[in-house]
């Protein structure tokens, strides 16, 4: 059986902390690999920022391009529309049910967990990996593996805020990633 680790989100924009929690989890838990799963429309959230989908796309692509277990699952961008968790791993259960699925969330969606679409059908469909993150509390009553990993307090909502100021974002991106925002001037950067 493969042990892929899942991990969504707006990556509006990929940022280190992102990085550091997969290949703290790959590395605990022995994955073969980690997807990095956008959604479309994140039913959680409403998006306000100047970036499209291929934006965010190719910086998860400019991120990514160095470690080769780390990949893009592009499942819930084909599908448009609000994105639910349960509905996607349905999908790539069927695409691939010799595949040991584990998806990987902060401690503030495990704080969210008992709102999720479809919850206690989800739980039998994927592990649940619980990463700590600053400033949530992380407990769930529902089956949840717990990873404590170097605490990065990084958002995508910090950084683009620090870019809508004219603050450096060093350190907190990737290089790659930054040329990419200046260039496309993006989140306020002219």
């Amino acid at each position: 059986m493969r042990k892929v680790g899942i991990l969504g989100g707006t990556f509006d924009p990929i940022h280190l902390g992102h990085l550091i929690v997969a290949d703290q989890v790959m590395d605990r838990l022995n994955l073969d690999e980690i997807r990095f799963m956008p959604n479309y429309y994140p039913p959680h959230k409403e998006m306000t920022t100047n970036s499209t989908l291929e934006d965010r796309l190719t910086m998860l692509e400019l991120a990514l391009q160095k470690e080769e277990r780390f990949r893009i699952e592009k499942i819930e961008l084909m599908r448009e529309g609000k994105s639910y968790t349960y509905d996607t791993m349905v999908l790539l259960k069927e695409r691939e049910p010799e595949t040991d699925f584990y998806f990987i969330i902060g401690g503030d969606m495990v704080d969210f967990l008992p709102q999720w679409y479809k919850i206690d059908q989800l739980v039998k469909l994927v592990r649940f990996i619980g990463v700590n993150r600053p400033h949530t509390e992380g407990k769930s009553s529902y089956p949840i593996q717990y990873i404590e990993i170097p605490s990065v307090d990084i958002s995508s909502s910090l950084i683009r805020e620090k870019l809508r100021k004219g603050e450096s974002v060093n350190y907190l991106l990737p290089d790659s990633v930054i040329q990419y925002i200046k260039e496309h001037q993006l989140y306020g950067t002219k």
